[in-house]
């Protein structure tokens, strides 16, 4: 079965469970998913199912996607992605995945992209604790000493250094599913989840 679908992050609120205790939560909105595509291992060489969503303008289709949708014949979509499955052959184009789906799980993995922090020192990028922070002190928010003298003459690979910070693929798993929506097409998780506001989130069934 498709156990995923993908939406947008609307952002986070705050709510009232069953006994009265307030839970923070984020709220997604996954308008239907519909199969744009049926890729099995004969054709491409995998199993999976191209699922489109979003409303896009058929103006601002570029001609490369816009003869990928007319060779299947499916209405142009803003986004495009693929979701594995065990049997593709079990879909047909034109199939929807819904927030329906979702009305008995329980638990959900959500996957984003975590937002982007520029460059960052070690200090904050890996939490380093840094030198002393008086006046007298030279040594600050440095990273400190890289590597050893003449053997081996070189910085070993994978050294915790400053550099670019965010825009990672991060899923945060098992996370409470607290309510299902399907009159407005919202999914509302326990916590929070990777990525800002309108940010493209992946929420698969844990």
């Amino acid at each position: 079965m498709i156990n995923a679908i993908y939406g947008k992050k609307i952002g986070m609120t705050q709510i009232f469970n069953d006994k009265d205790e307030l839970i923070p939560v984020t709220v997604i909105q996954a308008e239907p998913n519909k199969v744009c595509q049926v890729k099995t291992a004969d054709t491409d060489g995998y199993e999976a199912v191209q699922m489109g969503f979003g409303t896009i303008k058929e103006h601002k289709v570029n001609k490369p996607m816009a003869g990928h949708f007319a060779k299947q014949g499916t209405q142009p979509t803003r986004y495009l992605r693929e979701v594995r499955v065990e049997n593709a052959s079990e879909y047909s184009v034109g199939d929807e995945m819904t927030v329906a789906a979702f009305a008995d799980v329980k638990k959900v993995d959500v996957t984003g992209t975590s937002k982007g922090k520029g460059f960052a020192g070690v200090m904050k990028r890996y939490g380093f604790g840094g030198g002393p922070g008086g006046h007298g002190a030279h040594f600050h928010r440095a990273p400190g000493s890289v590597g050893q003298c003449a053997t081996p003459s070189r910085v070993f690979k994978g050294l915790r250094l400053p550099g670019h910070m965010g825009c990672d693929t991060v899923t945060t798993k098992n996370l409470e599913l607290v309510r299902v929506d399907e009159d407005q097409n919202l999914i509302i998780v326990k916590g929070a989840v990777p990525g800002g506001k309108n940010g493209i989130v992946r929420v698969r069934m844990a």
